[in-house]
């Protein structure tokens, strides 16, 4: 199906497909929900991943994975470079992370989501399944506030001074893994608090978009590469600022990068180069967090909760859905 020829081909993708974003990962997110709390991460993953991509294959999109599960013979579902949709609508990348907070799913605890990204073709960094340095600040500042090679020192600083408050009022969230040892010390000298989450990347970043509500004001630290992908998409939608180095630390992983068009591999992306075009975000809560509510299962009803980003016209949904039919069969 192609467009009206009076109607511009971003404005299509919204009104066609907006909505049809929202129910891929509501799908993903109830399917992953019926294993919370069961102590079993693959199984959760891999229900959201089949759920999800059932629900893809059915949008009127030629979409391509550009970032998924990870490579082909890594992952049998949403492999990077997999043809999603029927093929009938535009060209799309698309971006996915099934079930964020695989972890968190499986021991029921706040903070996971279903999420994914659709862009025009083209427009979403193809980034290899490696690790990425991350900064990252939500809107209001001017451009340039923080910077990935100034120390987390002199940021949290120019942070504050930026808000108009001392560097004690300042928030950061980190994730907690040894290889952050010395950057929450040096957070901590400072006298800013931080926050430290044991999974959930995409939303931690996230978090950064309204400090009022999350009380994250800046996320630092080196997380998954896809995973910055789809949260600059995020950012960019409501102003936020971004940059990410993939970190390539051995030949292997320079080669994969090359292969996926990454050509210096010290680049110092910014939140346009990591999600540029125009990009949506779906993200639905699979577990409570400060993000969006997480499935509630009801004898007649399941509720879900689910935020919506477009960065070609700065919007933000919040959409709350009950699903009857859902909850009537059983569907998952």
């Amino acid at each position: 199906m192609k467009p009206p020829s009076h109607i511009a081909p971003n404005v299509f993708i919204e009104r066609i497909l907006t909505l049809e974003l929202v129910r891929v990962t509501e799908r993903a997110a109830v399917a992953a929900a019926r294993l919370r709390g069961r102590g079993d991460e693959k199984a959760a993953d891999q229900a959201a991943v089949d759920a999800m991509r059932r629900e893809l294959n059915r949008l009127g999109i030629d979409g391509t994975v550009v970032i998924g599960e990870g490579e082909r013979d890594k992952a049998p579902m949403l492999f990077i470079g997999e043809r999603v949709g029927n093929g009938s609508g535009p060209k799309v990348d698309i971006a996915v992370d099934p079930l964020e907070g695989t972890t968190l799913c499986a021991k029921d605890m706040p903070g996971s989501i279903a999420v994914m990204a659709m862009a025009e073709g083209g427009t979403l960094l193809a980034a290899p399944d490696v690790y990425m340095n991350k900064i990252a600040v939500g809107p209001g500042y001017p451009t340039g506030v923080v910077d990935l090679d100034a120390s987390a020192t002199d940021n949290i600083h120019a942070l504050a001074k930026a808000k108009g408050v001392a560097p004690s009022e300042i928030t950061t969230l980190i994730l907690d893994r040894p290889r952050h040892h010395d950057l929450i010390a040096e957070v901590r000298a400072t006298g800013a608090a931080v926050r430290l989450i044991s999974d959930g990347d995409i939303a931690g970043v996230i978090y950064t978009t309204d400090p009022a509500r999350t009380g994250i004001d800046l996320y630092l630290g080196i997380g998954a590469a896809p995973e910055g992908v789809i949260a600059a998409g995020a950012l960019r939608c409501i102003g936020g600022q971004m940059q990410g180095r993939l970190v390539l630390d051995t030949e292997e992983k320079r080669e994969r990068a090359l292969g996926m068009g990454v050509k210096d591999p010290n680049k110092k992306y910014d939140v346009g180069e990591l999600a540029s075009g125009d990009v949506i975000v779906a993200a639905t809560g699979v577990t409570d967090s400060a993000l969006t509510a997480g499935v509630k299962f009801g004898p007649e009803v399941i509720e879900t909760e689910t935020v919506v980003y477009r960065s070609a016209t700065g919007t933000v949904r919040k959409i709350a859905a009950e699903h009857r039919e859902w909850a009537k069969f059983h569907l998952d």
